[in-house]
């Protein structure tokens, strides 16, 4: 994909070099930062897809720019037990950028990891071709974009975008008019796609499931046990059946709310506490969950916050996995590996605690988590 011939050459997108650019072993103990880092927020980050060998990694921030680095992964091992080992050297490149015309809220690749998609508070959805290195706009919203997800059809293809104009678009990259638009209840702030469903949550604490097949429409609206402001979503599906089953939703009070599309318990549905840390007179800061993701491979979710740290969990069994050792700031993004063996995830401030807080002289990082085995399920007892 980033080949010499028609690439991306040693044009103006290159990152360059620098002296932050040398490489080290991620482990459990120390996670891999990627050279080259955003200039402000990361407020988008995506690997590509599992349709190629490669492992790229994207990032859109707050400096209206998308970028992405080539991450080297080891091919996963696993000896007599099925263990995986404890670390692997992961290393990462920069490869170049692109800007976007205002703050990047959301991006993904395309089915065939050829192209990014990504939209902005500019109101534009554009198309990054990687081959060409050309940039075009493909669509546009009455507001800012704050979502962008490929649809892979067996029919169609196409590209699903929410905005805070109260819509859900999709576009074909070679038309300038939507083939397709859907009303929303309110402003999007998150969403979710895995084919046949896509998950939109709004204002209002709403979240409305939509089909994909053979035509996007509404499916169903359902009642979120939240109190708070709705913050982000990740669908889980079924490990036999690849399947969506339901989707995890994360709010500004700490807490994350696990919903099943048809349950076959009532209580299968449930919220539970994170992102809280303990004071003294058995009294809880509560920071926002900023991102959450299902492991591709075990089913296990990752959520992150406001609270500097990230955290596994099997929800399943109910249990909490890991807890990381706190960052320097909010984590604000997190994203798996195609395949799972890395866990990707952006710090930086994410403005919770408001301007007077604000620290210029603490930069945004994006770091390598390699923990395969501890985020594999809990063993029933």
């Amino acid at each position: 994909m980033f080949g010499t011939a028609g690439g991306f050459g040693t044009g103006s997108g290159l990152f360059g070099t620098s002296a932050n650019s040398s490489l080290t072993t991620a482990t459990a103990a120390k996670d891999y930062e990627l050279p080259a880092p955003p200039d402000d927020t990361v407020q988008a980050l995506r690997f590509s897809p599992p349709s190629i060998q490669q492992n790229y990694l994207a990032a859109g921030s707050w400096d209206g720019l998308v970028r992405v680095w080539e991450v080297n992964i080891p091919p996963l091992t696993v000896n007599q037990f099925g263990a995986a080992p404890t670390s692997i050297n992961v290393q990462a490149l920069p490869k170049a950028q692109q800007s976007a015309g205002g703050p990047v809220l959301d991006l993904c690749y395309s089915d065939d990891g050829s192209k990014i998609f990504f939209g902005s508070t500019d109101k534009t959805v554009k198309m990054w071709d990687l081959a060409s290195n050309q940039v075009t706009q493909i669509g546009a919203h009455d507001n800012a974009v704050k979502s962008v997800h490929f649809v892979q059809a067996p029919t169609y293809q196409c590209v699903m975008t929410g905005s805070w104009d109260k819509t859900l678009k999709f576009w074909d990259a070679r038309q300038p008019n939507p083939v397709g638009t859907l009303q929303l209840p309110d402003r999007l702030y998150a969403a979710d796609v895995y084919y046949p469903m896509a998950v939109a949550c709004t204002a209002g604490k709403q979240c409305v499931v939509y089909q994909l097949d053979n035509q996007p429409r509404e499916w169903k609206k359902l009642e979120i046990n939240l109190k708070n402001m709705l913050r982000c979503v990740s669908i889980c599906v079924d490990k036999k059946t690849n399947q969506p089953t339901g989707f995890a939703v994360g709010s500004v009070e700490g807490r994350v709310a696990i919903q099943y599309l048809n349950p076959s318990n009532p209580k299968d549905n449930f919220t539970f506490k994170c992102h809280r840390v303990e004071q003294a007179s058995n009294v809880q800061e509560i920071y926002p969950v900023n991102d959450l993701a299902f492991h591709p491979v075990h089913g296990t979710l990752a959520t992150v916050g406001g609270d500097c740290r990230y955290s596994y969990w099997d929800k399943d069994s109910r249990v909490k996995l890991k807890g990381s050792e706190k960052c320097a700031q909010s984590i604000t993004r997190c994203c798996f590996s195609a395949r799972g063996e890395v866990f990707g995830y952006a710090v930086g401030y994410d403005w919770g605690q408001g301007h007077e807080y604000s620290n210029p002289n603490k930069k945004p990082q994006v770091f390598l988590n390699y923990d395969y085995e501890n985020m594999k399920p809990r063993k029933k007892t």
